[in-house]
């Protein structure tokens, strides 16, 4: 069963006026100043196509808020190999809450003691049907909104023991930790619709610390697809829509490399992937 969605590539934003509006974009790219086709609406599930147009004059996150955010850790090959760590049995879960959400083009603060900052480019599914028990063999599909691009920031002191006691979601889910944008593009859009594998668009991913490509590489790397994480998720849990689910990094973070190269202030991370769009975020440590 495909999606269902109004949309093929969705856009939040404000026009001139500072009015909040959903709109149809032909492009994820150089929003601002596109003219866009304006759904009545106010959640992206429930959307009612119009005749209207506006301009985009700013670019908000494409959710007003969420009701969770999960992250998948260790879910690419080559980020497995090069953090040494064995193959996980089952998806490495942790959250982040609604004040984590960033806009596609926000500054992120940071507090002086949120250390050992880390970028983590992520393709992102955004849910947009209730899903309980989920079962092998089912169709993701229909369950599945759309995609954007995401920035799961972390910072690697917190996440660590002892002050982690394990839970990689301490050093994950300080505010405006999960930048999102610039758009949700549907199953059904025709950038993307020949490349689905189980719920996963095969597409290329690139971030960039201040225009230094630090991760590249196919999100066809993946170990957990989208049936993977949402029969784990969903077994005797009910993942509301709107939740959106970071599928996790690739190898590249600052963490591995030699020596760790940690974000600094002023610091801007891209994350940027093929058909989706790019997300540009200055770090801000004070």
């Amino acid at each position: 069963m495909a999606s269902t969605s109004t949309f093929k590539q969705l856009v939040r934003f404000q026009d001139g006026e500072g009015r909040i509006h959903y709109g149809e974009v032909e492009s994820v790219d150089n929003l601002v100043g596109q003219t866009a086709t304006i759904y009545d609406g106010e959640q992206p599930w429930s959307l009612v196509a119009t005749t209207k147009k506006a301009t985009i004059a700013s670019v908000l996150a494409p959710l007003a808020s969420v009701p969770l955010i999960y992250g998948v850790g260790l879910n690419y090959k080559k980020h497995i190999a090069e953090a040494s760590f064995p193959t996980p049995e089952f998806p490495v879960i942790f959250t982040k809450p609604n004040d984590a959400l960033a806009g596609p083009y926000e500054d992120v603060p940071v507090d002086p003691e949120v250390v050992e900052l880390d970028y983590e480019g992520e393709l992102s599914v955004v849910i947009g049907k209730d899903v309980k028990n989920f079962k092998k063999g089912d169709d993701p599909l229909p369950y599945i909104l759309g995609y954007t691009v995401g920035n799961d920031v972390s910072s690697r002191y917190w996440q660590a023991n002892p002050r982690s006691g394990g839970q990689h979601g301490m050093g994950k889910s300080f505010d405006k930790f999960a930048p999102l944008g610039p758009a949700i593009v549907s199953p059904s859009a025709p950038a993307i619709a020949g490349k689905l594998k189980d719920g996963i668009p095969v597409l290329e991913l690139q971030t960039r610390v201040n225009g230094e490509v630090r991760q590249q590489t196919s999100t066809g790397d993946l170990l957990f697809l989208v049936s993977d994480i949402l029969q784990f998720l969903s077994r005797g849990r009910t993942v509301r829509r709107g939740t959106v689910i970071m599928t996790g990094t690739p190898s590249g973070v600052a963490a591995f490399l030699d020596p760790p190269n940690w974000l600094k202030n002023g610091d801007v991370v891209e994350v940027e992937i093929e058909a989706l769009g790019t997300i540009k975020n200055k770090m801000v440590i004070g």
